[in-house]
C-alpha cells in the first residue's frame, strides 16, 4: 500500500495473519446470508472511527467496523450521508459485503457507488489497497466493484473511503391505495423510492421544496396524500426483472422496489437458479483471490 496506513489497520491485518480460516463479524446483521461461517473460523473485528473527513470533498475515510448510523450521525452535522442502508448494529463494512442497496436505490443509486477506496487483508496477509481516494481513479480492472457484495470470500476490509452525497432540503412520503404504480419513478423528478405491497403504493420524495410540492401535485389527482412514513420492509429479499412485479399475487406479503426489481418478503426464497457458467467463472475468481479458502469459509455470494 502506498498510502499511509493507519495502526489500527496494521493491527487488524496482524490479527487475520496468513493462515487457517478467518472472517471479520460485524453487527451481524445478515450473518447467516450465504451460508454459515465454517466451525472453527476465527472470528476478528475491522477498526472503528472516523479516520478522516473531507465535507468539501464529499469523501470520508472510516474503519469498517464502526456503524453505518454511527457514521451518518457525523456526515448529518455537515448536511451529507452516504448511499449506505442503515440497519441496527449493521456495520460499514458488512452493509459493502452483503452488498444490498438502501430502499431509495432508484434515487440515490447503487451501494456499490459509494466505495471509491477499500483497503483489506488479502488470503497471504498482504495489506492492499484497491481504488483511490477520487471519484475518476480507476483506469482497468475496478476491484472495489468486485468486493462488494463478496461476502468477505476475496478479501477482509479494514477501512474504506466513501462518496458522501448531500441531504436533500426536504422529505416527504406520499402514498395512495390502489394507485398504478409502474410508471411513477419514470414521471416524478424527486422520487427516491417507489415502493408497492400489492394494494398501496408509496414514493419518497426527496429534493428542492418546490419540485416536491409540483411533483406532489402530478400525482394528486390518483389518491397520492402526505403519510408520515412508508411501510414496514421484511427482512428478507430477493430480485426480480422490474417486469415481473406487476405478476406478483397480491395475496402475499411483500413490499417490492418499483423500477429495481427487489422484492422484500418475510419467508426467505427458494435458493435461485446459478447456471453452470457463472458459477464457473464464480470459482476461477475465488481461487485466484484465496486459493487456500481461509476467507470466510462456508460463505458464498452467489447463495446470498
Amino acid at each position: 500500500m502506498n498510502d499511509q496506513v493507519s495502526e489500527a489497520f496494521e493491527d487488524f491485518a496482524a490479527t487475520i495473519g496468513d493462515s487457517g480460516p478467518v472472517s471479520v463479524v460485524g453487527g451481524k446483521t445478515q450473518w447467516a446470508l450465504g451460508g454459515e461461517s465454517s466451525t472453527g473460523t476465527h472470528l476478528v473485528t475491522a477498526p472503528i472511527g472516523i479516520i478522516s473527513y473531507q465535507a468539501e470533498e464529499m469523501t470520508v475515510r472510516v474503519g469498517a467496523g464502526t456503524t453505518v448510523a454511527d457514521l451518518h450521525a457525523v456526515l448529518a452535522k455537515r448536511g451529507q450521508r452516504t448511499t449506505l442502508p442503515i440497519r441496527s448494529g449493521g456495520t460499514v463494512g458488512g452493509a459493502l459485503m452483503v452488498g444490498h442497496s438502501s430502499i431509495h436505490r432508484w434515487g440515490r443509486g447503487h451501494l456499490r457507488d459509494a466505495l471509491l477506496q477499500a483497503n483489506y487483508v488479502s488470503a497471504d496477509g498482504q495489506m492492499v489497497k484497491a481504488g483511490g481516494p477520487t471519484v475518476k481513479n480507476v483506469s482497468g480492472f475496478d476491484l472495489c466493484r468486485v468486493l462488494v457484495g463478496s461476502l468477505g470470500t476475496l478479501g477482509l476490509v479494514g477501512e474504506v473511503i466513501l462518496r458522501t452525497v448531500p441531504i436533500a432540503a426536504h422529505e416527504q412520503w406520499v402514498s395512495a391505495t390502489g394507485a398504478q404504480p409502474w410508471l411513477l419513478p419514470h414521471r416524478l423528478l424527486t422520487a427516491s423510492a417507489v415502493l408497492w405491497d400489492g394494494t398501496t403504493t408509496w414514493v419518497h420524495l426527496e429534493g428542492h421544496p418546490d419540485d416536491i410540492s409540483s411533483d406532489h401535485a402530478r400525482i394528486a389527482a390518483d389518491g397520492f396524500a402526505k403519510c408520515d412514513e412508508g411501510p414496514e420492509i421484511p427482512a428478507y429479499r430477493r430480485m426480480l426483472p422490474p417486469a415481473d412485479l406487476s405478476k406478483l399475487p397480491t395475496s402475499d406479503v411483500f413490499v417490492a422496489e418499483v423500477g429495481v426489481g427487489v422484492v422484500h418478503q418475510n419467508e426467505p426464497s427458494t435458493p435461485r437458479s446459478v447456471s453452470v457458467g457463472v458459477r464457473k467463472l464464480n470459482e476461477q475468481i475465488k481461487t485466484q483471490f484465496d486459493p487456500a479458502g481461509r476467507l470466510n469459509p462456508g460463505r458464498d455470494p452467489l447463495d446470498g
